[in-house]
């Protein structure tokens, strides 16, 4: 196992390269780079066209000390090297928008990003594993029609439209302002004490919270029972059944350590895409200054550093969840054998 970590450990670094190559690649044929970005909102903010035009002779002038403050006044292959030698020590530079480190302004939003996708994993895995299970043991049953047509209809909205029929009835807007739609706290919450604390953490996450899990448990719940249906139907299990042993004896001791196997190794991966994945429409429309929005925002404002800081961060965090569900594989099921995977 230790050498299959190795190699696997090895591997992440060609691919790591290659997801901040590529990237770098595009950057160079974007059109609007950073320096564009400020020239146009200081055209802005100069009272219009006009305005900016008196102000022509300085213009060059300060577009070279913009490219040279920000290095694109080195050629473009001495900027890559760079960029790699700096992110192989974890400095991913200055934002060029908010003049702050990528690092800091990262952990910034983490506290937003790890509320989101924390509860998110929990709460749709509390739902979707038993539930499934309790589809499985009553496959045809009216319980399990009637749950399917709640998940399917819940897997169908889409989160951002459910939020904001959310907002309108229970956060202020044409019935009920029940709900906060801004921040994960209040503004005096390091004022309150600690049960008036997490009672208004989870006050803020509410309506987010529902938009995130009504859509993401589905997919879930149906894996669960259909693996569980399957274990059901093989043959150790009709042994055991025709042996006299009870439903439940079988389920739990028998049927749930194999039927949990796929469910199990999908743990890590579910866990970061809760964080990272499809929260920014619901960040946006709650007012939550998270990662999605932050990674959205240097996205269209050509703000490198943060772009490709956080595509670092994302993809070397993505191999070791990867690396880690291999590695569930064997706790869940010591048969696996990762010698003779690396053959």
């Amino acid at each position: 196992m230790l050498s299959y970590i190795l190699k696997r450990i090895l591997l992440m670094i060609p691919t790591l390269l290659g997801a901040l190559t590529i990237t770098f690649i595009v950057i160079q044929f974007v059109p609007g780079g950073p320096v564009e970005q400020i020239m146009a909102e200081q055209r802005a903010g100069a009272g219009g066209e006009g305005a900016y035009k008196a102000r022509a002779d300085n213009s060059a002038k300060q577009i070279e000390e913009l490219k040279k403050l920000y290095g694109f006044d080195k050629p473009a292959h001495v900027r890559y090297f760079e960029m790699i030698k700096n992110f192989s020590t974890f400095n991913f530079g200055r934002s060029f928008m908010q003049n702050k480190d990528v690092w800091e302004l990262i952990k910034e939003k983490l506290p937003v990003s790890m509320s989101l996708g924390l509860w998110t994993f929990l709460i749709s895995y509390l739902i979707s594993v038993p539930l499934g299970i309790a589809k499985a043991v009553r496959e045809g049953s009216r319980f399990d029609t009637i749950s399917t047509l709640f998940v399917l209809i819940g897997f169908a909205i889409p989160g951002f439209v459910l939020g904001v029929f959310l907002i309108v009835l229970f956060a202020g807007g044409s019935f009920w302002d029940l709900f906060p739609l801004r921040g994960i706290t209040s503004d005096n919450w390091a004022d309150l004490s600690w049960p008036a604390r997490i009672a208004d953490y989870f006050w803020h996450l509410s309506l987010p919270l529902i938009c995130l899990v009504i859509g993401s448990f589905a997919v879930m719940t149906m894996l669960t029972k259909n693996t569980f249906i399957e274990e059901m139907r093989k043959q150790y299990v009709l042994v055991a059944r025709a042996k006299g042993l009870s439903q439940q004896r079988v389920l739990w001791k028998h049927m749930l350590r194999n039927a949990m196997i796929p469910i199990v190794t999908g743990f890590p991966a579910a866990f970061v895409g809760a964080f990272f994945a499809g929260a920014l429409l619901i960040e946006s429309l709650f007012s939550l200054d998270g990662l999605g929005l932050l990674s959205y925002e240097s996205i269209i404002r050509r703000d490198y550093p943060v772009v490709l800081g956080s595509l670092f961060l994302f993809t070397l965090i993505g191999l070791v969840v990867k690396l880690i569900s291999d590695l569930m594989y064997v706790l869940v099921d010591p048969r696996v054998q990762f010698h003779a995977a690396g053959k």
